[in-house]
């Protein structure tokens, strides 16, 4: 699983937990839609730093609990 992979696996847990749509976490984080959709969608094959803690902040949670998950331990991820 790639960074990218990761982080929209997250979104899409985070979305279901928060009872959220993928709409409303782009107007709360400040991310435009096609960025948004890449990502969701693969076409993105780096996210940043700073996309990780807009999505956080949309969310309404810390970057640490965002990054708190099983998808982003290191033995699961590729990282070039």
């Amino acid at each position: 699983m790639t960074v990218n992979d990761a982080v929209a696996k997250r979104i899409s847990t985070l979305l279901k937990e928060k009872g959220i749509s993928q709409y409303r976490l782009e107007q709360r984080s400040g991310i435009q839609h096609g960025s948004m959709q890449c990502i969701m969608n693969g076409r993105n094959k780096t996210v940043t730093l700073s996309t990780v803690f807009m999505l956080a902040r949309g969310f309404d949670i810390s970057l640490l609990e965002f990054l708190d998950d099983e998808c982003f331990r290191s033995d699961n991820l590729e990282i070039e």
